[in-house]
């Protein structure tokens, strides 16, 4: 069970330091936003979460004299899912979609983690809700009993909030597909986009997420076990399957881009061939229309006041002429 020695919410921090300890035999308690740190005892743990941007976090940091690898990987400007091993501890680097407010799930949420036998150091900057739905289950008594423990109730919490953001996606194309099967799909144009490009920025950072999970379930620490590393597989196997699911997303989008593109492609084609058709049948008729036209004596059928309707009648008959042409040689098929 939890002890509330000072009452900070998971769900309503701001850059204030979060921080619990664990004694690896089902107790714990937080420990304050202000406590010095410090790792945990025997077996076991303490966690602290930390804000990049607080001032106070090098300071923090510098407590636990982490050497200048570990402090760098906590700090870095941009990330990408990985998993480090360093000395007896090791960076696990996740990514999360982003529910923030008024923010795009897609613009990825990164949490960096150092992980020991006796502590556990979490740097955030946009707060993940994957996170926070963990350390509510810690509140509520469901305590957990070591480190790797506690990466794989947020690798599993990153998928689950995940998921949804994914379907989603998949509902969306599903709705497009069926406007372009009644010959709409020129109007979806900006929605196939925005689709692919979510996906396209979601699937970046699942396979190295994917890849680092692996790798961490793989490694000898003395204080991962055997049944988290196979939760920890098993984490991996659930963010290979969102991945499989981003890649169907992308090519069905990318199926429907092709069909727009071919359906534009057909209509030029059409709009092309009935110029040439007729400019096959009015460009004769034109160039006999304008020598009839100049200007210059020796004009024949001058005299004539039935030359006009004779030529009349012999440029319908030549016009006709050329249409059955144009059939024959199966130009307008």
């Amino acid at each position: 069970m939890i002890n509330n020695a000072d009452e900070i919410s998971p769900l309503t921090h701001e850059r204030k330091m979060i921080a619990y300890g664990f004694n690896g035999k089902g107790q714990g308690k937080n420990l304050g936003g202000d406590s010095p740190l410090k790792k945990g005892q025997g077996s076991g743990f303490n966690w602290y979460y930390l804000h990049r941007d607080d001032a106070l976090t090098m300071g923090r940091l510098g407590e636990l004299e982490l050497d200048g690898f570990v402090k760098e990987a906590l700090m870095a400007e941009d990330t990408r899912p990985r998993f480090s091993v360093h000395g007896k501890g090791a960076i696990l680097i996740l990514r999360g979609v982003n529910l923030n407010e008024g923010a795009e799930p897609d613009d990825m949420v990164s949490l960096r983690f150092w992980i020991e036998k006796n502590l556990v150091i979490g740097i955030w900057l946009r707060r993940a809700f994957a996170v926070r739905d963990v350390m509510a289950s810690i509140d509520r008594g469901n305590v957990t009993p070591s480190p790797s423990d506690l990466m794989c109730k947020i690798a599993f919490r990153l998928a689950d909030r995940a998921e949804p953001i994914i379907a989603n996606l998949s509902d969306i194309m599903d709705d497009l597909e069926e406007q372009g099967e009644t010959g709409s799909y020129s109007k979806t144009q900006k929605a196939l986009v925005e689709v692919r490009q979510s996906s396209n920025a979601l699937r970046r950072f699942m396979v190295p997420q994917r890849d680092a999970l692996t790798t961490f379930a793989i490694e000898d620490f003395d204080w991962l076990a055997t049944s988290e590393q196979s939760r920890l597989r098993e984490a991996a196997e659930r963010i290979t399957r969102l991945g499989e699911e981003l890649e169907s997303v992308r090519e069905r989008a990318m199926i429907a881009h092709d069909q727009i593109l071919s359906e534009r492609s057909d209509k030029m084609n059409r709009t092309m061939l009935v110029l040439t058709i007729l400019s096959s049948i009015f460009m004769p008729l034109g160039l006999l229309t304008g020598l009839l036209g100049i200007n210059v004596g020796g004009i024949p059928g001058t005299d004539n006041p039935n030359a006009f309707w004779i030529v009349c009648g012999f440029l319908l008959i030549l016009g006709c002429v050329l249409w059955l042409l144009v059939r024959i040689s199966r130009i307008a098929d």
